[in-house]
């Protein structure tokens, strides 16, 4: 069935590529200079056969403790901030060093949640990385750690590589980790651990395992790469994870090499708008809603009206980003409401025609317009 999935890697002209901790620090827990040269004599193999390629790289902590000679990673916030500091200047130093190589230049680009999720923002980092890329610039893409807080926290760069991938339109993903893939346990702790070379439905028993493998320096073990795998492939962008410890990982994938666990995308592409309201926006309510209602809007792509709600939590206002669930708690998508929180509570489970009676004013029809509505899917 893998050689169903080349055309994928065939195909692909902007390719994100996620490179972990794990696989960029050497056991003393330094920069490895000579994955990053190999790495980018890869990634410059790439570009010359016409594909554009966005870099996102973790290492900048695991640099800068190394590089201040302490002998762990600082347990105070300022103290992280300030490793990564210091750790992000010797990162991109060398990935522009190994670069030059192969006449490529590299461009430094830091985000913060923040930047994601106002809209003109988002869209100047998109532009910003649009016009790197048709210079023939490699961007090179970490999250602004010295200045970033617990609430605009991307959460780990497997998360941030789903957001660019998402953001850029990418046509395919790559997470290099330092095991072969996903398993069914941790492989180094259990010799009956079973390899997943294909992942086409996101059931319970897939996180699950994933939740059983855990980072090495980082902050994203297997579960984190996972829940980024179901965010791009709702979108419609394949994903892989492989081992990027390995010789010529990237190579080997486009080359059609089975290696590595694929994560299959649905066949339906998401406007980048819907993926800015679906997986940039940080929810501020949720709404409950009845399974005619669901079945309304994943079958027929139908608006959410307030007959179909069953309840509402939290507090918020007109043009406020909600999730929408099923009454298990299975999260639907997210959207952009028309009323405020407490207006939508006095029109639970009421047809649109009565709105107006019962609030005095009905400035719409739909309570999320499927044009302002994105569509995450339903956890199997």
């Amino acid at each position: 069935m893998r050689n169903n999935l080349n055309h994928f890697f065939s195909q692909a002209q902007r390719v994100v590529v996620k490179v972990g901790t794990g696989v960029l620090t050497t056991a003393n827990c330094g920069l490895d200079i000579d994955k990053i040269k190999s790495l980018s004599s890869e990634i410059s193999w790439l570009i010359d056969k016409k594909k554009e390629v966005i870099l996102v790289s973790s290492g900048a902590m695991a640099a800068g403790v190394k590089k201040i000679g302490l002998s762990k990673r600082p347990n105070d916030i300022p103290g992280r901030q300030a490793s990564c500091a210091v750790g992000q200047a010797h990162l991109i130093m060398e990935y522009e060093k190994a670069f030059e190589k192969y006449d490529k230049k590299v461009a430094q680009v830091l985000l913060t949640r923040d930047d994601l999720y106002n809209r003109r923002r988002y869209l100047n980092a998109r532009n910003t990385i649009y016009t790197l890329l048709s210079w023939g610039v490699v961007p090179v893409i970490n999250e602004n750690d010295t200045v970033v807080v617990e609430e605009i926290k991307f959460g780990d760069n497997d998360n941030l590589s789903a957001m660019i991938a998402l953001l850029m339109d990418a046509d395919i993903l790559i997470n290099l980790t330092d095991i072969e893939g996903l398993y069914t346990k941790d492989p180094k702790k259990n010799s009956d651990a079973q390899f997943i070379p294909i992942i086409t439905t996101y059931k319970k028993d897939i996180e699950k395992a994933a939740s059983n493998i855990p980072g090495a320096l980082g902050t994203g073990g297997m579960l984190s790469k996972v829940k980024a795998a179901k965010k791009v492939t709702s979108a419609g962008i394949p994903m892989v994870i492989a081992n990027g410890k390995k010789k010529n990982t990237l190579t080997k994938l486009f080359k059609h090499e089975a290696i590595g666990s694929f994560f299959v995308p649905k066949k339906r592409r998401i406007s980048n708008r819907k993926c800015w309201i679906g997986f940039s926006l940080k929810p501020k309510g949720t709404i409950i809603i009845d399974q005619g209602a669901a079945d309304a809007i994943l079958d027929k792509g139908t608006s959410l009206l307030s007959i179909g709600i069953t309840s509402v939590s939290g507090k918020f206002d007109v043009g406020a980003p909600v999730d929408f669930k099923t009454k298990e708690g299975f999260v639907i998508g997210t959207g952009l409401v028309n009323y405020k929180s407490d207006d939508i509570r006095k029109i639970i489970g009421y047809k649109t025609d009565m709105i107006e009676d019962i609030l005095g004013y009905k400035p719409y029809d739909e309570v999320i317009h499927r044009d302002n509505l994105s569509i995450i899917g339903v956890c199997e």
